[in-house]
């Protein structure tokens, strides 16, 4: 049977921990590929990676490489290539940089691997997953954010702190943009099948939904320097299992909606069955009149994020698919 093959755009902490991941769960082969600049660096990440195989027991061919050409023909590919905003650097300064690096990957994934199933870590996520689309012109089911995946994973964590109880039984779906904008549908969470609003009072919930948006600003807040990366390549390697060994995992993904709750043509965060194909169905859940105010602010803040990623890269590579 032949292994997929999986191509990780951008060597750093969440590429390089997505890799590892993925080849303990041996998921398949792994390309793990940097800027130039960057000369052995993912070379050097790979072999060592490479070189923990006889210890946790796991086989795969795993390269490192500052060219494309060793991705070509890949089944998956994953972008998480992109700037931290710096100290002096403005909103619209990150957004354009990084539309830039996502717009230059996208086109090389077009070139080498028209084919594969996209998934986007690079942040700000709901722009740059919008920008890779723009870019590919795959079809939607083909390319999606890794967000949902996330956020649920840091809700129901905290819920499990809160309640003492294991991580194993406590359920999750999150709907919108990724960070302050996010929405925790508390009403399909639960604890043992037991709705969560029953087990915590409206006060602690409310904490716990705070917590969860802002997440990983509390992270960056306590490293002081960088940003988490544990639990999002944990999320992004969850994602490349449902597509590898077609899962039909549900998950929270930021995913192309039109009609699909009145969104209109954006990438944002909502529940699929995820699979060998991609996203395979995006569930729409009936919401309450808060849960669907809260949802079309947070599509209101992805359309305007959108719609200054486009004016600041007019004039660059686009499929026409702008919206």
């Amino acid at each position: 049977m032949k292994r997929a093959k999986i191509s990780i755009i951008g060597a750093g902490h969440v590429g390089a921990t997505t890799a590892q991941l993925c080849a303990a769960a041996e998921l398949g082969d792994i390309v793990l590929v940097d800027v130039p600049q960057t000369e052995g660096m993912p070379k050097g990440k790979a072999l060592d990676l490479l070189q923990a195989s006889p210890i946790v027991g796991f086989d795969a061919q795993i390269v490192g490489t500052t060219s494309y050409e060793e991705t070509v023909a890949s089944d998956v590919v994953v972008i998480t290539a992109g700037v931290p905003r710096k100290p002096g650097m403005s909103r619209d300064d990150l957004l354009a940089t990084n539309a830039r690096i996502v717009g230059a990957v996208a086109a090389e994934i077009k070139r080498t691997s028209p084919d594969a199933i996209v998934i986007v870590v690079s942040n700000p996520l709901d722009a740059m997953v919008q920008r890779a689309y723009q870019v590919t012109g795959f079809p939607p089911r083909r390319v999606m954010g890794q967000a949902g995946a996330l956020d649920s994973a840091r809700f129901r964590t905290l819920v499990a702190m809160e309640l003492g109880v294991s991580v194993e039984d406590v359920s999750a779906m999150l709907l919108g943009g990724h960070g302050d904008a996010m929405v925790p549908l508390t009403s399909c969470s639960a604890v043992g099948g037991i709705p969560v609003a029953a087990l915590l009072a409206p006060e602690r919930l409310d904490e716990i939904v705070r917590r969860t948006r802002e997440g990983g600003a509390e992270i960056v807040g306590l490293l002081k320097t960088g940003s988490a990366y544990f639990a999002p390549a944990a999320a992004t390697a969850q994602m490349v299992e449902a597509v590898v060994r077609d899962k039909k995992r549900v998950l929270p993904c930021a995913a192309y909606c039109d009609r699909e709750y009145g969104v209109g043509g954006y990438f944002v965060g909502v529940p699929v069955i995820l699979g060998g194909a991609g996203v395979e169905r995006i569930v729409e859940l009936p919401l309450s009149e808060r849960e669907q105010a809260a949802f079309q602010k947070s599509v209101e803040a992805v359309r305007t994020l959108v719609e200054s990623m486009n004016r600041l890269t007019a004039g660059g590579p686009s499929n026409g698919c702008a919206q």
